[in-house]
């Protein structure tokens, strides 16, 4: 007889070795994971760009290094910066705030 294998959802992972949500090791994680996607994302919109990080930091007025920072992990930067950076890439951006059980979506 073939053992059955237990299939679990990222969610019920997450859950179980990060945290429930709201816990604060849940909202860090959470935090710092989409910090990470949105650096990636801004990366490969340079790249397809054809930008060099320098190049991008002239555009928006910052040095290289805080290109290369904001890419490896936007923790720092602020919310004007992510806009000049996407605005300067020809990019659009939407941020998404939900509230209990309503949704509002800024451009």
């Amino acid at each position: 007889m073939a053992k059955k294998v237990k299939l679990y959802t990222l969610s019920d992972m997450k859950d179980e070795f990060v945290g429930k949500p709201g816990t604060p090791k849940r909202d860090k994680f959470e935090y710092e994971l989409s910090m990470e996607v949105l650096g990636y994302m801004i990366r490969k919109v340079r790249q397809e760009r054809k930008l060099t990080q320098e190049q991008l930091g002239e555009l928006i007025g910052v040095q290289r290094a805080q290109i290369s920072k904001l890419e490896s992990s936007a923790n720092s930067a602020t919310i004007g910066t992510i806009l000049k950076v996407f605005k300067a890439l020809k990019a659009e951006i939407y941020f998404n705030v939900k509230m209990e059980n309503k949704k509002l979506q800024l451009t």
